[in-house]
């Protein structure tokens, strides 16, 4: 039976790296090695969190970057999952689809951002299809791998009791994938906030991206940081 207190130093350990920064953090900004001009105190932080959650303010970007994060997710993941079943299940799916993607992956979608807007404006569309671009590659590639990495000693047998077709993907090779395809979701939930967040400092009128541009035209450092540091930018954290 495992010791009581190994499982909770096991349990608050992935949490020591990050209080130990935070720690250092406060101290280096009480102390003046740090200036608030440069990046605010972790209280500062707090503190510019708790004004804008109590006027409302940081709410009401924070619901509009997630309706759009939300959107171009639901978009990116569809055709990523699909693209991903095609090539994954078929050698001819794979041949006419893989070398594309792949190559497609390699540009950096962000540096589509001025085509981006000369091509949507400035409007949700533009930053929707960003989001949509930049979650579609990591669920893609994971969908394709889980999918190529099932055990075919499984697949056989599965076949020799009879399982074919819609039966053999529900009960065996979607199962067996599933576990990659959530791993390409975790990155792409990183990405997804990421490529928002960029796209809102460059082309937007609200949003969390555009809340902290905004504050920084005021050298507001801690409204920069307050929303970026407790937003849902931490969808990287272990799901």
């Amino acid at each position: 039976m495992a010791n009581p207190s190994r499982k909770w130093l096991l349990r608050i350990a992935p949490w020591l790296l990050p209080v130990g920064i935070v720690l250092i953090w406060q101290l280096a900004s009480s102390v003046g090695w740090l200036s608030s001009r440069i990046l605010p105190s972790p209280e500062g932080v707090v503190a510019a969190f708790w004004s804008l959650s109590a006027s409302g303010e940081l709410w009401q970007h924070l619901a509009i970057s997630s309706w759009r994060a939300v959107i171009g997710f639901s978009i990116g993941g569809s055709i990523g999952l699909t693209l991903g079943l095609i090539s994954g299940l078929s050698r001819w799916g794979e041949r006419l689809l893989d070398t594309s993607i792949q190559m497609l992956r390699n540009v950096p979608h962000l540096a589509l951002i001025p085509l981006v807007i000369l091509w949507f404006g400035i409007d949700e569309s533009a930053k929707i299809f960003l989001v949509a671009l930049g979650t579609l590659f990591p669920i893609y590639i994971n969908t394709w791998h889980g999918i190529r990495n099932i055990d075919r000693g499984l697949v056989e047998m599965a076949r020799s009791y009879g399982l074919s077709g819609l039966a053999l993907f529900i009960h065996v090779i979607l199962p067996g994938a599933l576990p990659s395809i959530m791993v390409g979701v975790r990155f792409a939930l990183g990405l997804m906030w990421l490529t928002l967040i960029v796209a809102e400092t460059i082309s937007a009128n609200s949003g969390i991206g555009y809340l902290a541009m905004n504050a920084r035209e005021f050298l507001q450092t801690d409204v920069v940081v307050s929303p970026l540091f407790f937003t849902p930018c931490s969808a990287n954290w272990r799901m």
